[in-house]
């Protein structure tokens, strides 16, 4: 392991400890130098493990990482629950979240932690359940607010204060004969990708706890706490909704209101208009020109009609559209991303009207998006010359595969809750019995491959955990939509009407 790759806190003896299946590790050996990092934690956040202890729920009392039962004639809900159990990670007794995958049958790397966006289907499972089940969601979101508020470095470089870690793990030190917990904030990830998205599911999570338990005491914990593609988009616009939500006008609360009332004005305005796509928006780009000046201008981002891939005019059908995936200048990525999309109908970002646009899409194309195995990531798969160059050559992004087009059922409560919202369950219905068919006869598969999502993929773990959480929340909000509440905020009326010149827009 390399020093710079993550960030290890030593815990104090009587400080936590994960009880999970002990390995021991040599630090000595990891890495060239043999060190080991031991940050001192940010002036604002010290107190912060007593919180953890003091604001926590009484502990459970187990005394084992797995919790152990029979599975002998579950039904498919029922193995699920016992799987998702299985994988509770424990503090001191307490769950804190839950291990990426369970597979016996593979190397653990770095599917042995618990990662900030993978806990969030596990965590709603959770709120969801009846009689709720709320105490690993509180400890999960203190415990990582915990490891946020500690200086954060990747080789020489510090990450900004609000970045969350992308996950956490315990490892036994056997020179301290203790355990260590790591926290990785991108250090280690494939392409040493910095954990983004970490923090805006964290604060939609906090949100749905707050909505689910009624306990504000989270939310209001003193010193607590642009990106360009449409999933980071949606997703920073759900979080800053989020946030508007939970803060108070007192002691400096409104001067944030404010500037979040801002930020999303603009944000609502630009994807609103700009990542729009239907068949009238289409034809209106393959009509353009180009190297328009001023304001009159009709192609704002010089767009070169010629640019538009070929598929996109098979793919658009005359009912339906979709946010697409980026908007630069001179260049627009047309393909279509399921999480921003639906996280844009959760978080009402997208209109009524482009909701309802998005469903008659997916109806459309169903071969396409949803295939044999809910839910396609992305579409369509980037092959020869651009696969080469958008992802390197990387093997497991091959076409129709992984990120690259691959097939992930955890989507599955996203799309439910988006079809919900929108007044179209019947797709979800749809698309959960195609998921009821296999996925527990294949072991809860983290994605699968193909154009229709007909093969397990080829370097899929099974026994994902996000996998089999995101079909138990999908199950529980289709037996009861109130649980929609939790993750989908309503659009504003009181949203005021932009008045954005094109500069104002673009800066968000």
């Amino acid at each position: 392991m390399n020093p710079a790759s993550a960030t290890i806190i030593s815990e104090k003896e009587s400080e936590e400890r994960i009880i999970l299946p002990r390995k021991n590790y040599d630090f000595s050996s990891d890495g060239a130098n043999g060190k080991v990092i031991v940050l001192k934690p940010s002036p604002s956040v010290t107190n912060l493990d007593q919180s953890f202890d003091s604001i926590v729920s009484p502990g459970t009392g187990r005394q084992s990482g797995y919790l152990v039962s029979s599975e002998s004639g579950l039904t498919m809900v029922d193995e699920a629950w016992e799987r998702l159990r299985k994988s509770f990670v424990y503090v001191k007794g307490r769950p804190v979240g839950t291990l990426a995958a369970i597979d016996p049958s593979a190397e653990a790397l770095n599917y042995n932690q618990v990662f900030v966006r993978d806990f969030f289907p596990s965590g709603l499972a959770c709120l969801m359940k009846s009689p709720p089940e709320p105490e690993i969601v509180k400890n999960f979101l203190l415990k990582t607010l915990y490891l946020q508020g500690w200086e954060k470095r990747i080789d020489n470089f510090t990450l900004g204060e609000g970045v969350m870690p992308a996950s956490f793990k315990v490892l036994y030190d056997s020179h301290r004969g203790k355990d260590t917990l790591i926290a990785d904030f991108g250090g280690r990830a494939i392409g040493r990708v910095a954990p983004v998205d970490s923090g805006f599911w964290w604060i939609i999570l906090l949100r749905s706890y707050t909505r689910c338990t009624r306990d504000h005491m989270l939310s209001e914990l003193p010193e607590g706490i642009y990106g360009y593609p449409i999933e980071i988009q949606a997703l920073f616009f759900f979080a800053l909704r989020c946030a508007k939500q939970m803060l108070k006008p007192e002691g400096g609360g409104k001067e944030l209101i404010e500037r979040i009332d801002k930020r999303i004005t603009a944000l609502r305005f630009h994807i609103q208009n700009y990542y729009w796509l239907d068949f009238t928006q289409l034809n209106n780009i393959y009509r353009y020109h180009t190297e328009e000046y001023s304001h009159t201008a009709v192609n704002k981002f010089n767009v070169i009609p010629d640019s538009i891939p070929d598929w996109v005019f098979d793919f658009m059908p005359l009912r339906g559209g979709y946010l697409i995936g980026n908007v630069s200048p001179a260049r627009m990525d047309f393909r279509w991303f399921l999480v921003g999309n639906c996280v844009a109908i959760l978080s009402s970002l997208a209109t009524p009207a482009q909701a309802t646009a998005i469903m008659d899409l997916i109806e459309e194309r169903w071969e396409d998006l949803i295939g044999e195995m809910p839910l396609k990531i992305t579409y369509p798969a980037l092959e020869g010359h651009q696969w080469r160059i958008v992802t390197g050559c990387d093997p497991k992004n091959t076409r129709w595969s992984y990120h690259n087009g691959g097939t992930w059922p955890v989507l599955l409560w996203l799309l439910t809750a988006a079809c919900i919202k929108s007044g179209r369950p019947q797709i979800a219905k749809r698309a959960i019995e195609l998921v009821e068919q296999r996925l527990s006869k294949d072991g809860w598969p983290e994605y699968y491959d193909g154009k229709t999502g007909r093969y397990v993929g080829k370097q899929a773990r099974k026994y994902q955990t996000w996998s089999i959480a995101g079909y138990l929340v999908a199950k529980m909000m289709i037996e009861n939509p109130s649980n929609l509440l939790m993750i989908s905020l309503e659009e504003d009326k009181k949203k005021a009407k932009p008045r954005l010149t094109r500069s104002t827009s673009w800066s968000c």
